[in-house]
């Protein structure tokens, strides 16, 4: 039985997918209409399980290794990018290839594979085992170092810091990333920054909107997946921030003990959850009592991305 005290939902705006999911998810769908099934992909389109099961249940493969796609099989990039020698082997392995690398995942290969041929090296701001992550460090054979966080830029060791300059995961926390910037500053103070930074608008505006709701609310509900870093940070963001804050791949994740004494219940997604999970955990919070459902004033998203050749 359950017994919770909800009675108000605010909703965080803007939530859930980005123009650059929505972009990687219609190149696996079109191809799917195109090519018919199956279409292997690699790696998850973008992170997250529902996402992952519809297109599954539509004819998509799922696929790590390269080893495991036959000849002549279409193949789409998740969004996350790849390195050089993944796109490398699928081009010899003969691939009909669609590239659903974010286009903002795309400008910070295009600045590396640029700055590396004026002979610069490159520190990295990012989690390690991310695919973004190997696909950006993946996209020189040397000169780019890791950096997870502040304890790391005291150690890193490029082999030279007169041409030395910051890349940065796309989908970080904005405030730990300006933080290992301004140690990397301050240990390297002739560093190339990037004119625009590399986190992209979407991680940016739901984290400005999550600051902006959480100190409402009195516990958050974050739609993401576990492997969904940008959906990660808006949770760790609001307990930062004093309010408590849970993540669910789906509704069947809410627990009623959550909301015991929680009159007022914040809701976002992270960048690759779909807007049915929000509707469906809406339904939750209703069942356990709330009655109103408001939305929280925020930017309005209108960026859209063009879709590869081939697939308009």
């Amino acid at each position: 039985m359950m017994t919770a005290s909800v009675e108000s939902v605010m909703l965080a705006e803007p939530r859930g997918f980005c123009a650059g999911v929505d972009r990687a998810i219609e190149i696996v769908e079109r191809a799917l209409a195109k090519f018919g099934a199956p279409v292997y992909v690699r790696h998850e389109i973008v992170h997250n399980t529902y996402v992952v099961n519809d297109l599954k249940a539509k004819g998509a493969v799922f696929i790590e290794d390269l080893a495991d796609v036959p000849p002549g099989a279409t193949l789409v990039f998740s969004a996350h990018g790849v390195s050089q020698a993944v796109r490398q082997e699928a081009q010899a392995r003969g691939f009909s290839i669609f590239d659903a690398t974010c286009p903002l995942v795309t400008k910070v290969h295009v600045e590396v594979g640029k700055l590396h041929r004026q002979g610069y090296e490159f520190l990295m701001i990012g989690h390690k085992g991310h695919p973004e992550v190997e696909g950006t460090m993946g996209q020189l054979s040397e000169g780019i170092h890791l950096v997870e966080d502040v304890a790391d830029v005291a150690r890193v060791q490029p082999r030279q810091t007169e041409r030395l300059a910051v890349v940065t995961q796309t989908t970080l926390s904005v405030d730990d990333a300006a933080e290992i910037l301004t140690a990397i500053k301050a240990r390297f103070p002739q560093v190339r920054e990037q004119k625009q930074q590399d986190i992209c608008y979407a991680t940016q505006n739901r984290q400005d909107a999550v600051k902006v709701l959480a100190p409402q609310v009195d516990v958050l509900v974050v739609v993401g997946s576990p492997t969904s870093s940008n959906s990660n940070r808006l949770r760790e963001l609001a307990e930062r921030l004093g309010t408590q804050a849970h993540m669910v791949d789906s509704p069947d994740d809410l627990q009623s003990a959550w909301f015991d004494g929680k009159q007022r219940v914040g809701l976002t997604a992270g960048a690759s959850a779909p807007d049915i999970l929000v509707q469906q955990v809406i339904e939750r919070l209703k069942a356990l009592g709330a009655v109103s459902v408001q939305r929280m004033p925020g930017v309005v998203e209108t960026t859209r991305f063009p879709l590869p050749k081939g697939l308009k």
